[in-house]
Formats: structure tokens, C-alpha cells, sequence
């Protein structure tokens, strides 16, 4: 592998030309990470077009095919051959959770641009670590981004302008959960049900998205937690020697053929839920849990202020639903707004109104984002850095804590370097 031989401050200075970025993993948020880079030239005018020089994995020949399908220029199977290398100038890390900070704070010492999957970290002592890291790579120009996809669904960016103009005024209200049903006892002992990997369950996978969705739509942030639930249903799980599908596991094979069934502990939650407090005085609740039966992947919010009111529903992701309050009340009534015109946030990068947009959407429109603000310019609506996605990771924590402990959490006890 050819050494770079450039400085780290004109890698990180450039504003024009392909954005060299590699990739480290290769499944479910592989493919979501690598149709984003392949798309995002193609649906946004860019300085900086994102070229894809190589993916890393673990599995040399499933990582080769994965980079032939996927559209990466090379793969290797050794993801610090990366730091190195002169063409690479931003790294994507999409791994289990635990493996975050490792490879996020050679990146960046390296004089990577680094874009981190969610949450930040698998602990919060980690996401102190990138933090830290982070702000030291700041000084020589090196940037950090977290992939809080929903921020870029065209209602989410709108819902969040409406309370920037005081559309909603006052908040009072913010209530917000994150259901999914795949997590049932026939789902395999997957790296998420393993806390070692994973850090938590359904709290660190689900919570942390409508934390960080709370948190961008208000402009508020959260000062304590003043309770929580913490529950593992399923305590015993199959063993499986090729986990399947990454979600649910579908097409796992047994770990042996033996006819006895192996099984192991489930170290990680399977719901959360937890109420907060806002720093401007809204209260809130949160919900996420994997076996919500009959909700596949439905994340919710609603924010309820003095002068309207909001609905968002991921199921039904091209939607708002808006409640006016200074209507003449006789007029007031729910409301849809389709978010697929041209004047949406992002949705006129992609089809006419009413052509909707879908999951691998909001991706697309984070990537070309990261594009931007690497060539010097700005996002369409704010991007979360690791400093950002520490206040969110912080808010976990503080439920976990309050779950166990069975006390109120304030934020200032855990937000400290």
C-alpha cells in the first residue's frame, strides 16, 4: 500500500475534486452506506463528488464480491490499510458498535474525514474518547459525522423548520417511540443481542434515532432523565454459525448439526422506555422496543406546542401530518402535507411531487450533505458531529442509569470531560 505523503493539513483542505471514501463493513449498513455514495453525484450538484476507492471486511471473498456489487474500486480485509492510503480522504465506519471508537480515532489521526455509524459508541467512555479525538483532528481541518439518517427525511427536516420559524411556539410535549417487531424468541443470538458488541439493545439501536430526532426537531436539548424501564424478554437465543439476514436473522444456519439445539444469553435490552425533561420546560416520553408485534419499523414522534402540533410516522415517511392552532377553531383539524415538492427540504433533488422517496433517500441525501461540508460548503439542515451525537449518547446513558438505579439522572452528571 502506497504511504501518503502528503500533509494531513493539505488532505483535509482540499474543496474541489472527488471526495476519495472507503467504507468499513459490508451488510445491512454496508449497502445502505454504499447506495448513498454511488447516488449522491447523481441526484446533487457537488464540488466534491464522493468516489468509492475501497470497502473493508472481514471475509476476503465475500468482501470482493460485496465491492464488485456494491461499486468499490478495491477491498482489502485489513481496515488500517485505509489510514495510509493517499486516496482516501474520508473513512465510513458501519460496524458493530464496540468497534467504533477503535477504528474512528486512527482515521482521524490518519487526517481522515470520518463519517461514524449511530450510536456514537457502544459506552459512553468510548464516545468520550472519539470526542476527544475529534476535537484534536479539528485543529488541522479533519471533520466527524454520524449517520442520523431520519434528520433527512424531507418531513423531519420540514417538522424541525416549523419550530425554527415558531410555527409550533411554546413546546410542551415531545413524544416519541421506535417500534419494531423482528426481535422475537425465534430470532438467533445475533452481535445486537450481545452486549459486548452491540453496548445495548433496542435502546442504543431505536432510542438513540428518536433521541437525536427529538433533540434536531426542537433545537432543545434534554436535562434529565426522571425515569425508565429496562426489559430483556427473550434471555436465551440460538446460536447460529451464519447470523442470516442482519436484522432478524432470516436464512441463519445452526452452529452445528448436532440435533441438540445450542443456545446463549441475550446480554442486551429488548425495550426502554423512558420520560425526560427539556431544558426550555417541555416534558417527554420514549419508547423503543423490538417486539412491538404488527410494527415493523415505525418511528414515531409528536411534538405538541402552543400554537400547533406535529405527527411523523416512518411508516408513512413522505408525510406530516400539522395541526394549526391559531385557526379559527371551527377550521382547525389534522392536516397531511405530502413533503415531495420541489420547496421541501430535499425532496426536489429527486421526483416530481408525489413520486415518493424512500429509506435508502435519506442516506443518499446525508451523503451528499458530508460532500458539501468537506468541499466548504453547508448541509441542506444541520449534520450531527460526534460532539453533537455525544449529547445524544449522553441521554442514553442517563436512561440506562436511571433503569437501573431507579432514580432521576441529570444530564450534567454524565456530560463531563
Amino acid at each position: 500500500m502506497a504511504k501518503d505523503t502528503r500533509s494531513k493539513e493539505t488532505r483535509t483542505q482540499q474543496t474541489t475534486g472527488p471526495l476519495g471514501v472507503a467504507l468499513i463493513g459490508t451488510k445491512f449498513m454496508g449497502r445502505a452506506h454504499s447506495t448513498a455514495w454511488g447516488k449522491a453525484s447523481q441526484f446533487f450538484d457537488l464540488k466534491r463528488p464522493p468516489a468509492m476507492r475501497c470497502v473493508a471486511g472481514r471475509n476476503p471473498e465475500e468482501t470482493c464480491a460485496f465491492a464488485t456489487k456494491w461499486g468499490w474500486h478495491n477491498s482489502t480485509t485489513n481496515w488500517k490499510d485505509l489510514l495510509s492510503n493517499p486516496e482516501i480522504d474520508l473513512v465510513d465506519v458501519s460496524t458493530p458498535n464496540n468497534l467504533h471508537a477503535e477504528m474512528s480515532i486512527a482515521c482521524l489521526e490518519a487526517g481522515k474525514h470520518v463519517a461514524c455509524e449511530k450510536p456514537l459508541a457502544g459506552t459512553l467512555a468510548d464516545a468520550k474518547k472519539m470526542v476527544l479525538a475529534a476535537r484534536a483532528a479539528a485543529k488541522k481541518g479533519v471533520r466527524t459525522f454520524v449517520w442520523y439518517n431520519y434528520r433527512r427525511c424531507p418531513a423531519v427536516a420540514l417538522a424541525h423548520r416549523l419550530v425554527r420559524d415558531g410555527r409550533l411556539g411554546r413546546i410542551f410535549h415531545v413524544r416519541a417511540s421506535y417500534l419494531q417487531d423482528w426481535g422475537g424468541p425465534d430470532t438467533p443470538l445475533l452481535w445486537r443481542f450481545q452486549g459486548d458488541l452491540a453496548g445495548s439493545g433496542a435502546h442504543g439501536d431505536l432510542n438513540a434515532h428518536i433521541i437525536d430526532m427529538a433533540r434536531f426537531i426542537t433545537g432543545d436539548e434534554v436535562t434529565e432523565v426522571v425515569g425508565a424501564i429496562e426489559e430483556t424478554f427473550v434471555k436465551e437465543r440460538a446460536i447460529v454459525a451464519n447470523a442470516g439476514g442482519e436484522i432478524s436473522g432470516k436464512g441463519a444456519r445452526a452452529s452445528s448439526s448436532s440435533s441438540a439445539k445450542k443456545s446463549g444469553k441475550s446480554t442486551v435490552d429488548d425495550a426502554v422506555l423512558f420520560l425526560a425533561r427539556f431544558k426550555q420546560g417541555a416534558v417527554a416520553s420514549f419508547e423503543a422496543t423490538r417486539l412491538a408485534t404488527g410494527n415493523q419499523n415505525r418511528n414515531n414522534i409528536e411534538i405538541n406546542g402552543e400554537k400547533g402540533s406535529i405527527k411523523f410516522d416512518f411508516e408513512r415517511m413522505n408525510e406530516l401530518q400539522w395541526w394549526d392552532h391559531t385557526l379559527d377553531p371551527k377550521l382547525r383539524g389534522w392536516s397531511r402535507i405530502m413533503c415531495t415538492d420541489g420547496s421541501h427540504p430535499y425532496a426536489g433533488h429527486y421526483w416530481p411531487a408525489a413520486h415518493l422517496i424512500g429509506y435508502e433517500h435519506s442516506f443518499i441525501s446525508e451523503a451528499a450533505d458530508i460532500c458539501a461540508v468537506v468541499a466548504g460548503g453547508a448541509p441542506i439542515v444541520a449534520l450531527p458531529d460526534f460532539e453533537d451525537a455525544y449529547k445524544t449518547q449522553c441521554v442514553l446513558e442517563a436512561a440506562i442509569r436511571s433503569a437501573r438505579e431507579r432514580r432521576p439522572v441529570p444530564i450534567r452528571e454524565l456530560d463531563k470531560f
